[in-house]
C-alpha cells in the first residue's frame, strides 16, 4: 500500500468514505453585536456536535477505515476527546479497543469512554505519561496505535472539516482554530491551502504551537490550565508543524479566565454548551487576542463540547 500524504486529495477521497460514519455538522451565522463584541460577521461551525462530542471522531474513523486493524484491536492515548472518539468509532466498526487517559481528564470524558464500551486506563498526570503507556502496550499486545495528531491518517480525518466548512461558508475571510497538539488545525490548513486566514488559539498555560512558530522549529513547553485536558499537548506534532509554517497566519494566546468567560458567553446568547478547549477559539475574539478588521468575515470552530459545566436544575 502506498504511504499516505496529507493532501487536498487525499482529504477530499477520505471523506467520501466517511459520510456513513460522521455527522455533517452545521454552521449558524451570527454578529458580534449578538455576542457583545467588536466584529462584523461570525459564522460558527458546531463541529462539537460531532458524534462523540468533537471532532476527533473524524481522525479515529479515518484510522480504523484506511489502516489494517489486528485482532488484538486498537490503542490510544488521549486527554479525553480522542480516546472518546476512538472508542466510539471501535464499538461502530466492532473493534477492541484500550484507551489511556491522564489522571487530569475531566469526569465527563471519562464517563464517555467508558459508555462507548472501551477498556480504559487512567494512570499518568498528563497526556504524555499516558501516551508512554499507550505505547508499551501497542509493543506487548500488538494493538494499533492511533495517535491523537501526529499520524497522518488523523491529519487526513480533521481536514475534513475544513472540506465541509469551504461548502457551507464559503465567503469567510478567516477562522480561527483552537490548538492542542496541531491535528485539526494542521488538517485543516492543508485543505485551504492559504485561501483563507487560520489564525490559532491557544491557552497562554499550553503554547506549543505558538512557542513552535516563534523559534520556527519544535519546542517543548509546560503545559497546565482549565483547558490542559484537550489543548494541553507538551509538543505540536511533526506531521503537521510545515503546513502550519505554510499557511497559519498567526498563533494568539487566550488566559483562562477568557476561555470561562467564551463558554458562558456562547451559553447566554447562543444556547451553545462547550467545554474549555471547544471554545477556547471564541475566547479569542472574545478578550480581544485576535481583534478583526472591519467588516472581516471570521469564522470561529467550536470543536468539543465533552463537559458537565452546565447546571439544566430548574
Amino acid at each position: 500500500m502506498a504511504e499516505l500524504e496529507l493532501s487536498r486529495d487525499t482529504i477530499a477521497a477520505l471523506h467520501n468514505r466517511l459520510r456513513a460514519h460522521v455527522r455533517k455538522t452545521p454552521v449558524i451565522e451570527s454578529t458580534g453585536a449578538d455576542l457583545g463584541i467588536d466584529a462584523g460577521p461570525l459564522t460558527f461551525k458546531l463541529e462539537h456536535l460531532q458524534h462523540a462530542g468533537s471532532f476527533k471522531t473524524r481522525g479515529a474513523f479515518a484510522n480504523l477505515i484506511l489502516r489494517d486493524v489486528p485482532k488484538a484491536g486498537v490503542t490510544a492515548a488521549s486527554g479525553g476527546n480522542h480516546g472518546a472518539a476512538v472508542a466510539y468509532a471501535a464499538a461502530r466498526l466492532a473493534r477492541k479497543a484500550t484507551i489511556f487517559v491522564p489522571t487530569i481528564s475531566s469526569p465527563a470524558k471519562v464517563q464517555r469512554i467508558r459508555d462507548f464500551g472501551a477498556e480504559l486506563v487512567v494512570k499518568g498526570e498528563r497526556y504524555n505519561d499516558a501516551l508512554a503507556l499507550c505505547e508499551a502496550h501497542a509493543k506487548k499486545s500488538g494493538a494499533l496505535g492511533i495517535h491523537a495528531f501526529d499520524q497522518v491518517e488523523t491529519l487526513v480525518g480533521q481536514g475534513t472539516v475544513g472540506l465541509e466548512l469551504e461548502a457551507q461558508a464559503p465567503n469567510i475571510d478567516t477562522l480561527l482554530v483552537a490548538v492542542g497538539g496541531g491535528g485539526l488545525i494542521g488538517g485543516i490548513a492543508a485543505w485551504y491551502e492559504g485561501r483563507v486566514r487560520i489564525v490559532g488559539v491557544e491557552p497562554a498555560t499550553s503554547s506549543a504551537l505558538f512557542s513552535a512558530m516563534a523559534a520556527q522549529a519544535l519546542v517543548d513547553v509546560e503545559v497546565s490550565g482549565i483547558a490542559a485536558d484537550s489543548l494541553g499537548a507538551k509538543r505540536v506534532g511533526s506531521l503537521m508543524f510545515p503546513f502550519a509554517r505554510t499557511y497559519v497566519d498567526q498563533v494568539v494566546l487566550v488566559g483562562d479566565d477568557a476561555i470561562r468567560l467564551a463558554q458562558e458567553r456562547l451559553w447566554q446568547s447562543l444556547r451553545l454548551v462547550l467545554e474549555p478547549g471547544g471554545a477556547a477559539s471564541f475566547a479569542a475574539l472574545l478578550s480581544g487576542a485576535y481583534r478583526p478588521a472591519k467588516a472581516e468575515r471570521v469564522g470561529v470552530l467550536l470543536c468539543g463540547a465533552n463537559t458537565t459545566a452546565v447546571d439544566f436544575t430548574p
